[in-house]
């Protein structure tokens, strides 16, 4: 035995040649926390001391090779000072250098996933070889960062600076077979071989049969690229990743200038390059922003890992009401696995249903995502009736029937009547108060509410809402469905609109008030683009549609009136009685028309002044901070109560909830990690400046005594 760590050891598989083999003892993944450099430092160490040193192998004992570098830990790091900083990131290279530099050979033998510090730990061994199973990549934009031990520096000279600029800023994972044509990987073999032909290969660089001299030289050396390519090259991908990317997203257009930059440097000089680039991005809010919510979805995943183990099994699955939201709840549960009856009163309504399952089959078919035999097993999966009888088997059933709480009453009552009497009952309600739904169910300890986003198959979000009387069994069992269905699931307690929608709606009050004060929806549109928003509230009520809007807010404005009912009658009033519903009618704040792909095109039309004119101030331009003011305090402040009212039990549930429900700008984290960028106490005095808007603008006792603590949301590092 050479060394034996916490994470890795290394001993001799043949004579001459050590195995370095990853298999960390506190988990089931390997990554590189602060116990695996260390170690790492020691190995390199010990192998330079080695006098009958012939080759290495890297490997891993675990299902995947290295998942890449322990976040949870380095982000206390990047709060360090920039010094600091630089100097562990220097000290962390040294290693990977010292390795590569060691007068062997060296491949690493990829068993599965090798992103970030995993993939440059292969790209600093001189050859490669995966299994099928593998999965490589440098994910870091991701995460508002750029690779950070040497991917900038290596992977271009390993695979082209073209496709190492579209591994790196992309961040997506690439297959085996992908990564062999482009050069990233030199082979690919079955699982059960990948020792085999690592050691086969090493064995033969060994010999002198593969020039593993020639291949470390061209890592270490300039990127072999002329003047006129290298300027065609870049400026093409600059212009294009800022077009994707946009302005608030720095990591992918700051990895293509430290590819450009360090573009004839020898390795050292240009790992430098990357290292200042890396300490500049991981200073950025929008790093700070998006790491934070990396760690809050590692959160929603364990949560439903632990729902998992408390939850009842889910053989079927059954949704009654069969228009495109049943429709798309009915191919997310059988695309995933769990087979679902979709029940609906007319056959026309189970027509669109598996209409809406097949459209969406047959664009994966067309994308070579699924076959056209994996299609018909989702749609066998899906078993339309008009019948109740059909549904009797079910495990969990979701109605998803018209909003109203006269019809949901009576078809939960029904269902509940047919049903098994283990068998849990759901409803898929965007605004309709849990309880009340549950006043007429003999065993509302299995009831709850589940609410999907549409449209189903994209929006990643479901707020799964727990009722007075929902019993724990039945709320781990609903998350537990929920993402086996490959959903993000989030648990709120029962409230008028539940969590997502009654902090949603403060944000539209907040519209309505700029536009009676004589703001331009337009401009309000655009400030709010601007400021992240996939789309502005104008363009948003017009997606939802204005009669969704009007009711919805009909119902916050009942549960919240001192701060979400209107002294005043709004343009969303007015849209709602003219029956300018938004895309669904052709018109609303806009109005719509197809374009060349069948898709609404969105255009400005001119009556909409004209009808709102009444119920506005003459136009009046506002600043653009004050327009977001306006807009994202009621927002805050809301999300802030339910934090309060324990609605939803921590920060990082409701951010997700937010990014994922919402869309919310993800570089800014969501709203409480927006809140903490600002700073509580600057917030709070923001928020005081609009308090002759009302108490939709009014802090909370609690967030006041947040600022005077200097408190935050998430712990400052």
């Amino acid at each position: 035995m050479i060394y034996q760590g916490e994470s890795i050891s290394c001993d001799w598989v043949e004579p001459g040649i050590a195995e370095m083999r990853f298999d960390a003892k506190n988990g089931s993944i390997n990554k590189f926390d602060r116990t695996t450099i260390n170690e790492f430092r020691d190995i390199v160490d010990a192998l330079q001391n080695q006098q009958d040193l012939k080759g290495v192998i890297v490997s891993s004992g675990k299902d995947v090779f290295i998942v890449g570098a322990d976040i949870t830990e380095f982000v206390a790091m990047f709060a360090a000072p920039e010094d600091e900083l630089r100097s562990w990131i220097k000290q962390a290279n040294d290693i990977f250098c010292d390795f590569e530099d060691l007068p062997v050979p060296t491949i690493a033998a990829i068993n599965g996933i090798a992103f970030g510090g995993g993939m440059e730990m292969c790209l600093s061994c001189d050859l490669r070889v995966a299994s099928h199973h593998a999965s490589l990549g440098v994910p870091e934009t991701k995460l508002g960062l750029i690779p950070g031990f040497g991917g900038t520096t290596r992977l271009p000279r390993v695979m082209g600076a073209d496709n190492a600029i579209e591994w790196i800023a992309g961040g997506a994972p690439s297959k085996p077979s992908a990564a062999l044509k482009i050069g990233a990987i030199d082979a690919e073999t079955t699982p059960e071989n990948l020792s085999a032909v690592a050691l086969e290969m090493i064995s033969k660089a060994i010999e002198g049969k593969i020039n593993w001299q020639k291949r470390r030289q061209q890592k270490k050396g300039p990127l072999l690229l002329n003047q006129i390519d290298a300027t065609m090259a870049f400026s093409t991908a600059k212009a294009f990743i800022f077009g994707k990317a946009g302005k608030h997203y720095p990591a992918p257009i700051a990895a293509v200038d430290v590819i450009e930059k360090a573009a004839g440097m020898e390795r050292d000089e240009a790992l430098a390059v990357e290292a200042e680039a890396f300490i500049k991005l991981a200073k950025t809010s929008a790093s700070q922003s998006l790491i934070q919510l990396f760690l809050n979805d590692q959160l929603l995943k364990r949560n439903a890992k632990i729902a998992t183990k408390k939850a009842s099994k889910i053989d079927r699955a059954a949704v009654l009401g069969a228009g495109i939201m049943g429709g798309g709840i009915c191919f997310q549960s059988a695309s995933k696995g769990t087979p679902v009856v979709m029940k609906d009163i007319n056959q026309a309504a189970l027509d669109l249903g598996l209409n809406e399952a097949s459209k969406l089959l047959n664009k994966q078919v067309s994308r070579g995502k699924i076959t056209p035999m994996q299609m018909a097993k989702v749609l066998a999966a899906i078993t339309p009736t008009l019948h109740y009888a059909d549904v009797e088997e079910a495990d969990v059933v979701i109605e998803a029937v018209v909003e109203n709480p006269k019809v949901k009453d009576t078809v939960l009552q029904e269902t509940e009547a047919v049903i098994k009497k283990d068998a849990i009952l759901c409803s898929n309600t965007s605004t309709i108060s849990i309880n009340l739904l549950s006043r007429h169910l003999k065993r509302p300890e299995q009831f709850c509410g589940m609410h999907f986003f549409n449209p189903v198959h994209r929006m990643p979000l479901v707020e799964v809402i727990r009722g007075d009387k929902t019993s724990e069994e039945t709320t781990a069992t609903v998350v537990a469905y929920a993402s086996a269905m490959g959903k993000s699931p989030i648990v709120v307690n029962d409230c008028p609109g539940f969590f997502v929608n009654r902090v949603l709606f403060p944000y539209f009050n907040g519209f309505s008030m700029l536009l009676r004060d004589g703001a331009d929806f337009r401009v309000i549109d655009k400030v709010m683009e601007g400021f992240g928003w996939p789309m502005g509230p104008a363009y948003l009520l017009d997606v939802v549609g204005m009669d969704t809007g009007h009711h919805a807010n009909e119902v916050m404005a009942e549960g919240y009136p001192d701060r979400m009912s209107s002294d005043f009658k709004t343009a969303i009033d007015v849209m709602y009685e003219a029956k300018r519903y938004g895309q669904k009618t052709g018109s609303g704040f806009y109005k719509y028309e197809e374009d060349k792909k069948g898709r609404p095109k969105k255009l400005v039309d001119e009556k909409v002044f004209e009808l709102i004119q009444p119920v506005c101030a003459d136009s009046k331009e506002f600043e653009k901070q004050d327009i977001i003011n306006r807009m994202m305090l009621p927002m805050i402040l809301e999300t802030v109560r339910c934090l309060e009212e324990k609605i939803i039990a921590t920060a990082a549930e409701a951010d997700m909830g937010l990014v994922y429900g919402l869309g919310f700008p993800p570089f800014r984290g969501g709203a409480l990690k927006y809140a903490d960028t600002m700073g509580i106490d600057k917030l709070v005095k923001i928020a005081d400046s609009y308090k002759h808007l009302g108490k939709a603008y009014e802090p909370t006792e609690g967030l006041r005594k947040m600022a005077e603590n200097g408190e935050s949301f998430y712990p400052q590092n």
